[in-house]
């Protein structure tokens, strides 16, 4: 949950995202708290961005076993692992 808290803004202080806003013509910083929307926005995104890389693992898994299942069928065929190696590029 901290890595969470940290991605929306939220301080030790509080519980409250908050968001940085700087006028470049005077370097003035204010910090703000998030709105309700914006809030709901962040945690949409954050969930959204964990959906894709527990996606994205999986098919990585999915692709290392695939490549490890091709290797083992070939050693059972009888190829060495130079032989395999030769043909997988790996």
């Amino acid at each position: 949950m901290a890595i969470l808290d940290k991605l929306l803004g939220r301080n030790t202080m509080s519980d409250t995202p908050t968001k940085v806003i700087v006028d470049c013509s005077t370097g003035e910083q204010t910090v703000v708290p998030l709105s309700a929307e914006e809030i709901a926005q962040m945690e949409a995104a954050a969930a959204s961005a964990a959906e894709a890389q527990a996606k994205a693992d999986a098919e990585a898994a999915a692709v290392a076993a695939a490549k490890q299942s091709a290797q083992d069928k070939l050693k059972a065929l009888g190829l060495s692992d130079t032989e395999i190696a030769a043909l997988t590029g790996i």
